[in-house]
């Protein structure tokens, strides 16, 4: 006669399943068993206070203030809100393929890696470790720099100060 088919290990196995089918229709019916079941509506409502706190109780009625649409700002503060940037900025840059023509420069004052695309060059070409200005544009996948210039041996001269 042959050998039965079924071996310990499957055996093993198989006890081992049937316990984790177990456990977790027990934990099955303890999850049912504490769920809350059917809220009233007064339960589910939220409500929020006179300092824009969410809390569970209605708000007091003396408190109501009234606020204008105009007053209330979302998103990104409006152009005329924010203080002008130095839009020029200098930097040198740290990689430049000419062949597959990108590259990246790394700003002087934020030592942020900036990207810079050869279609962004003011004319010219620029290589690694080159001194160059530009000016930094928001593309869609982050900061892009833009209208890349070779920076000057020498400074243009500054505006003397009026008196």
């Amino acid at each position: 006669m042959g050998r039965s088919q079924e071996t310990f290990g499957k055996k093993d196995n198989e006890k081992k399943r049937a316990k984790k089918k177990t456990e977790k229709e027990e934990r099955k019916a303890e999850r049912q068993a504490n769920a809350k079941a059917g809220q009233p509506l007064e339960e589910m409502l939220a409500y929020v206070d006179e300092n824009g706190n969410i809390t569970s109780t209605p708000p007091d009625p003396t408190k109501k203030r009234v606020i204008k649409d105009e007053d209330i700002r979302i998103s990104v503060a409006k152009q005329e809100d924010r203080e002008p940037e130095d839009t020029l900025r200098n930097g040198i840059v740290s990689f430049f393929n000419t062949s597959k023509g990108y590259g990246f420069i790394k700003d002087q004052q934020t030592q942020e890696s900036i990207f810079v695309h050869a279609n962004g060059l003011a004319g010219g070409t620029i290589g690694e470790n080159d001194k160059v200005t530009f000016e930094v544009e928001m593309g869609p996948k982050g900061p892009n720099a833009v209208r890349v210039r070779l920076a000057s041996a020498t400074p243009p001269p500054a505006a003397a100060p009026a008196e």
